[in-house]
């Protein structure tokens, strides 16, 4: 099996022991086209802060972070399970895992990113400023969306059950073909008269309990048909939907504060 993530605006500004090169980031022989020129679009826009500002919709308080994407090429690597923060990955909290937790993350969990396309959980990146919905057609030729759905065309998606947790705006970068078994959950939270509604941005906190119960139990899943079965063992409750690869997972977590 493997999971898929989407990654977090918010990224640990410091951190790693050597400096980010992306020849070492898996899928570069498929991907490695596309991120270089994305890079380059990143760093052009961001040299004109009014620019950048609009392109990548940045608030006053948030354009120091321009100058992350202007030192790309001489900045340090850190695994991207550790450079994302916010709900999602703070719940997952990787520093807290065992070493054979850590190991099953590496192993099992990919993360879609706007600059990089996917990758590994261990592969090592730098901070940067991009999402899905940033604007860089100029210098692309392409919306971002375009360019990565081109790269993603042909691409070799691995042969295993994949559980995709991305939002939608991730998702659509780079759809899971039907050659591949996959699964998305839709998260809900039961309220207190026993109903079901359904959740939004606090939907992080839910996937990211997933992941870290995933890995604390070793997981070895193959199939849609083993992951519900794995999620009954755990308490969770999950619930088939008539739509194809979706399901509903109905969480007892509360929501906790954006970031």
């Amino acid at each position: 099996m493997r999971v898929l993530l989407p990654p977090s605006e918010s990224k640990r500004p410091d951190g790693g022991n050597a400096i980010f090169s992306a020849e070492k980031l898996l899928f570069q022989a498929d991907l490695g086209e596309t991120r270089k020129r994305v890079l380059e679009a990143v760093v052009a826009v961001s040299a004109d802060t009014q620019r950048a500002q609009k392109a990548f919709k940045l608030g006053a308080k948030a354009a120091n972070e321009l100058q992350h994407n202007l030192h790309l090429s001489d900045a340090q690597g850190l695994a991207a399970i550790e450079r994302y923060v916010g709900v999602l990955f703070d719940e997952i909290d990787i520093d807290e895992l065992d070493e054979a937790s850590r190991g099953w993350i590496a192993d099992h969990v990919f993360i879609q990113s706007a600059l990089f396309g996917l990758v590994s959980a261990s592969d090592e990146i730098p901070p940067y400023r991009l999402s899905a919905s940033s604007r860089l057609t100029d210098e692309l030729g392409a919306t971002l969306k375009k360019t990565w759905l081109e790269a993603f065309a042909d691409f070799e998606w691995p042969e295993a059950f994949m559980l995709d947790l991305r939002s939608k705006d991730y998702a659509a970068l780079a759809p899971l073909p039907d050659t591949v078994e996959w699964l998305t959950l839709d998260i809900a939270q039961r309220t207190d008269d026993g109903g079901v509604r359904a959740l939004n941005h606090f939907n992080k906190r839910a996937k990211g309990d997933l992941v870290k119960r995933l890995a604390r139990s070793q997981a070895s899943i193959t199939s849609q048909a083993e992951f519900l079965a794995w999620a009954n063992d755990e308490g969770l409750e999950i619930t088939e939907s008539g739509e194809p690869h979706h399901a509903t997972l109905v969480t007892a977590l509360g929501a906790v504060s954006a970031r």
